[in-house]
């Protein structure tokens, strides 16, 4: 098994009192459901593109929060880590582990695809 950097549970009203399981190696983010029917999902984390994070009034009543994690995987493709405890930190560890992994791959940002180009700023370095 894998390092594993960071680990949780999905919470209500603040207890781990749920059968969704988070956790996070070096290279991988795992999201295990179910109880006596077993699923296990994971994304490489060089595949995610956007993290946000989510606190409603009630989240942070009870010390939690959500982390939206939008990634290039077919099976997450966007998904939701929910109801876990010190999720500004635990979203700023993915972020830095995301990039990582992206340098070690040498995976390149393809934020610019299908967008409009701003050709004003080709122009400006050419003058």
């Amino acid at each position: 098994m894998a390092n594993i950097l960071w680990h949780d549970r999905k919470r209500h009203f603040g207890l781990p009192i749920s059968f969704t399981k988070y956790s996070m190696s070096e290279d991988r983010l795992f999201v295990e459901t179910g109880f006596f029917n077993l699923t296990q999902n994971e994304v490489r984390l060089y595949r995610i593109l956007d993290l946000q994070l989510k606190r409603s009034f009630g989240q942070r009543i009870f010390g939690v929060g959500s982390i939206i994690v939008s990634s290039s995987d077919k099976s997450l493709a966007t998904f939701e880590i929910k109801n876990i405890k010190h999720s500004a930190n635990v979203k700023e560890m993915l972020s830095v582990q995301v990039e990582q992994q992206r340098e070690a791959k040498r995976v390149v940002g393809r934020e610019y695809m299908g967008g409009e180009v701003d050709f004003d700023a080709d122009e400006d370095e050419q003058n």
